[in-house]
């Protein structure tokens, strides 16, 4: 589902990202955990084809990030941390634009969204102006959005961050029932409980270079990922 290649991103000097090497198969959610500024945001947009990068390549669904753009952004959607929409669009007609952008027929659009919304109690919020929401409201929005196309790769940054307790958990459901339906999820995230918890596989990522990778009992052995994550954080580069 996503192959990353030597991904090597540079601010002037600072190397973001060095040399990162991961993949992601059909069936997986895959966890980021890393530090602020360790390289995760980074990372997540290049895969989206947001940023570009300086080495590397990435591959969504066998198609290239630099060379087959709109190719991989038909395949995949993409959850930011603090989700920027169009407020001046109600949340139906939001949800609509991006199913037109994605060529979604109105008759599985219609139940997708009714799914969707109800599950993220957000049905009766629809017909209200985004500018009207709360940033959780937001986020349930954009996370609908997000499914809304059937998309083979979510990725997703910080997804938990303004959600409820019970956004969570469904959010989590979501995720899960995606990945037993064929897709998968590459996600960031600084709660390692949910990591711990959610996740098939685990990454860890420091000063831009991947230092622990693989299934949650390759990553944690007998420890628990938050004393792995404290262990590696504690060493030096």
């Amino acid at each position: 589902m996503l192959r990353i290649e030597g991904l090597t991103k540079t601010y002037g000097r600072k190397k973001a990202v060095d040399h990162l090497d991961l993949h992601i198969r059909p069936g997986e959610i895959y966890g980021f955990i890393g530090h602020n500024g360790a390289g995760k945001t980074t990372t997540i947009k290049a895969c989206c084809g947001i940023l570009q990068f300086d080495q590397g390549e990435i591959l969504v669904c066998g198609h290239s990030v630099r060379r087959e753009p709109l190719a991989c952004k038909r395949m995949l959607a993409y959850i930011p941390d603090n989700p920027d929409l169009y407020e001046f669009m109600s949340g139906i007609g939001y949800l609509n634009f991006i199913g037109d952008i994605f060529k979604v027929s109105g008759e599985e659009r219609a139940q997708r969204i009714r799914y969707y919304a109800e599950k993220l109690e957000l049905k009766e919020d629809l017909a209200e102006k985004i500018s009207a929401y709360s940033h959780g409201m937001k986020q349930k929005l954009a996370v609908i959005s997000a499914f809304l196309h059937k998309p083979s790769l979510i990725i997703m940054d910080e997804p938990f961050v303004g959600l409820d307790p019970k956004a969570s958990h469904t959010l989590k459901g979501m995720m899960r029932e995606h990945c037993d339906q064929g897709g998968a999820i590459f996600f960031s995230t600084h709660v390692l409980e949910v990591a711990e918890k959610l996740c098939d596989k685990v990454a860890i990522i420091k000063k831009g270079r991947l230092v622990a990778s693989g299934t949650m009992d390759e990553v944690r052995g007998q420890d628990s990922l938050e004393d792995v994550f404290l262990e590696l954080e504690g060493e030096n580069a």
